[in-house]
């Protein structure tokens, strides 16, 4: 029988004593009063109550590896992403592969595989695929209902998957930016349990009012935690922390969950409210087999140094020591098969022409940060009747391509995202994953998607000649090599793109959340320019 000794936290109980935790087997045997105990505290481990790993791009084995180290051992994960790309095989993909750590992975049945039937996508779930997902032992929830449209107006396909879990029993995630009033009353009527879009205060409120719980979200793109840190004075039982995206240097260089848990300590917020947040509201909402530092439970724990600066010394997940001082403790997984779906034709500088009509154009306007966009209106520059980049005004060129069937590029332009040279391509272009490419000139653009299209899927910025690539071979939105490895040329791609002009803190991401049509104002998929708040295309043209 193994042990350890310290200020134990009880997070049911809202008390801390003085004891010795013996586990045996994985599962904690007894936890025994004691006066004289190590200088340290154990708390339940962290969890990411909504998440998509392949935000990361690693895989989920090669995640746990850097999440593990910040104290997280669990994660509510949507494979939302890869399931765009490959459908129930790229489902089956990321379980499998996640199984091949001691990290528990809860992984979800997508409910918007397309988001909207606005934009192509790699594979298409309907009601009868996602219940039949819903029915599995390993599916725990019915992830995002990203379609609140659907959910509102009362579509066929879209209410016979909100009716499937409920009839089998797991909990539904929402996705409401901005919704209010009547919508969202009907919104939370069918059956939406939580929601991790919320921006202020007053809209968190409305939907805690209706019954859901709130997911305060700091990822490496969107960021609202500071904004919504105040929940937690009057609504602690109705708040989760999640990242939903989380870079690859992000999550080597500045944690996880635990670094949230240190900031609203730092704030005034009780360490036990907060730690509650982080552990039992996930694990009761999502009925996760996760230990609670019970008597019985899965020995799954975490060792800081005290509850204010939450110093991780130590993770143990069923009992096994997974991570110390920083490091983790277990060998890597190598993957021996690799997925991708990927049929692009290469494109052509005349591809990208758009004619200049003499009137005003509707502009993405981008706010660093967060997903919403605003709408502007601007007069075009054009050369020989082609309207092109204004790297004058910060306005370029924006291009989604197709890359599951040779089709058209889709153009519009966006303000706001500081290139003056060269331009950038990914295929990380949520939620179909189709090519997104910003550039100064129609060449660049050219230039960067056909090297992805060569590379069958990464993240890429170049300038003439010059490039820099993260390949990303595993559904164009994963690496299969060491996370380390993908953290380096990630920063590398970064630093590129900054090069060049981007003030962005997260240019990639920030371009990849250009083509997500559910969130509004203004995006643009491989079908046009499209309005996210009448959900509706609209002309590039005023």
């Amino acid at each position: 029988m193994s042990e350890i000794s310290g200020y134990v936290v009880d997070v049911i109980g809202k008390k801390i004593t003085k004891g010795i935790v013996l586990f045996e087997n994985g599962i904690i045997q007894k936890i025994t009063p004691s006066e004289e105990v190590d200088n340290q505290y154990i708390i339940p481990g962290f969890v990411d109550a909504h998440i998509h790993i392949e935000s990361s791009m690693m895989l989920p084995s090669e995640f746990a590896r850097y999440s593990v180290i910040h104290g997280t051992v669990a994660c509510v994960c949507d494979p939302h992403e890869m399931a765009n790309v490959c459908g129930i095989e790229g489902i089956d993909y990321m379980i499998e592969n996640g199984r091949n750590s001691p990290m528990k992975f809860y992984f979800g049945a997508p409910s918007c595989v397309p988001s909207t039937h606005h934009e192509t996508s790699g594979a298409v779930l309907d009601a009868v695929d996602v219940e039949n997902l819903l029915l599995r032992d390993d599916i725990y929830f019915l992830a995002e209902m990203m379609n609140f449209p659907g959910v509102i107006h009362n579509n066929k396909q879209v209410h016979a998957k909100l009716d499937a879990a409920k009839r089998i029993g797991k909990p539904i995630d929402g996705h409401a930016p901005e919704l209010k009033g009547d919508d969202l009353t009907a919104y939370a009527a069918g059956g939406i349990t939580t929601d991790h879009e919320c921006m202020t205060i007053a809209e968190a409120e409305a939907k805690i009012a209706l019954g859901m719980t709130v997911q305060i979200r700091e990822g490496s793109a969107a960021k609202n935690f500071d904004d919504l840190l105040p929940l937690l004075e009057k609504y602690p039982d109705k708040i989760m922390f999640c990242s939903d995206d989380k870079h690859p240097d992000d999550l080597l260089k500045n944690g996880h969950i635990n670094t949230l848990v240190r900031r609203a300590v730092a704030a005034g917020y009780d360490p036990m409210d907060v730690l509650r947040i982080c552990s039992l509201t996930p694990i009761r909402h999502y009925k996760l087999d996760v230990g609670l530092l019970q008597v019985g439970d899965e020995a799954d724990f975490v060792v800081v140094n005290n509850l204010t600066d939450f110093e991780v010394k130590a993770t143990y997940i069923k009992g096994e020591k997974v991570s110390e001082n920083g490091k983790t403790t277990y060998e890597r997984f190598i993957p021996t098969s690799l997925i991708n779906q990927f049929n692009a034709n290469k494109i052509t500088v005349e591809q990208l022409n758009v004619n200049h009509t003499g009137g005003e154009m509707k502009v993405i306007n981008v706010d660093d940060g967060q997903l919403f966009t605003s709408k502007v209106r601007h007069l075009p520059g054009h050369d020989n009747g082609n309207v092109v980049s204004d790297t004058e005004n910060d306005i370029l060129k924006l291009v989604v391509y197709n890359r599951y069937q040779p089709s058209e590029p889709a153009i519009a332009f966006i303000k706001n995202i500081g290139l003056k040279r060269g331009a950038l391509a990914s295929t990380v272009a949520h939620d179909s994953h189709n090519i997104v490419a910003v550039g100064t000139s129609d060449a660049e653009i050219v230039s960067a998607i056909n090297q992805i299209i060569d590379s069958r899927g990464g993240i890429l910025a170049c300038e003439g000649d010059k490039t820099c690539l993260l390949s990303l071979p595993v559904g164009g939105l994963l690496s299969d090599i060491e996370g380390h490895i993908i953290a380096e040329r990630y920063e590398q791609v970064d630093a590129m793109a900054k090069e060049l002009g981007s003030t962005l803190r997260a240019p990639f991401m920030t371009v990849a959340f250009m083509s997500l049509l559910v969130i509004p104002e203004l995006k643009l998929g491989d079908r046009g320019l499209f309005d996210g708040r009448n959900f509706k295309f609209v002309e590039l043209m005023v």
